[in-house]
């Protein structure tokens, strides 16, 4: 598709603006499904580990291997390597809906540490405090240690947010759409730079909101 007979201002409408909102509902699809599995997997690696409220340190170990061989993996590989699994999930291994698979799996593992990290400064005090009085398992995991580790956790998703971003424009490099699959294809490719840099100034702002929202939200909760 060539683009010398169209203004800037007909790109944008026709290929940026499609672009914005593709690489937006990736980015919150698979941020929250990295979110949850995230959750899942590091109050797993919480309660099963030595000393933990359902220690078990076979399943620790084994979770533990599998999120450190998943972080191991840079993005593009990830991607490549697990295609068959893609075609599996979403019946295609191109496009918007594929692109959600590789980036939950190698989001997941990050928000899982996240998780795990910011439930692991909850004081323990408060937790032998919380058993004294009889509360369950799962009362200590949601209203002791999830609650107090809350502006950690919110702190540490929006690092992991921030990555995801990164990672949907590294999605566009195999047909995933989005604004990194312009910027490679219209801008990089067909020597259009001020398609490139219009791009990376929107990156930049996405960057720059979802870092100031959780300072906001931060601080608001702390």
């Amino acid at each position: 598709m060539t683009l010398t007979n169209f203004t800037f201002t007909e790109i944008v409408k026709m290929l940026i603006v499609p672009a914005f909102f593709a690489t937006l509902r990736m980015l919150i699809i698979s941020g929250i499904l990295s979110t949850l599995f995230g959750f899942l997997l590091g109050v797993l690696l919480v309660v099963t580990e030595k000393g933990g409220l359902c220690e078990n340190l076979i399943i620790n170990r084994i979770f533990d291997f599998v999120v450190n061989t998943i972080r191991s993996f840079p993005f593009i590989i990830l991607m490549i390597s697990i295609i068959p699994l893609t075609r599996l999930i979403a019946g295609t291994s191109i496009g918007e809906t594929a692109a959600l698979v590789p980036l939950t799996i190698a989001c997941t593992p990050f928000m899982a540490r996240i998780f795990q990290n910011s439930l692991k400064e909850v004081d323990p005090a408060l937790i032998e405090a919380a058993q004294s009085f009889g509360a369950s398992k799962k009362q200590i995991v949601i209203k002791v240690m999830l609650k107090e580790s809350v502006p950690s956790i919110i702190s540490g998703l929006c690092l992991g947010i921030i990555n995801l971003l990164g990672c949907t424009a590294m999605a566009g490099t195999i047909g995933a759409g989005g604004l990194g699959a312009v910027a490679l294809q219209y801008g990089y490719q067909n020597f259009n730079q001020q398609i490139m840099y219009s791009i990376v100034v929107i990156l930049i702002v996405m960057v720059a909101f979802i870092q100031y929202f959780g300072d906001w939200l931060y601080k608001k909760i702390k």
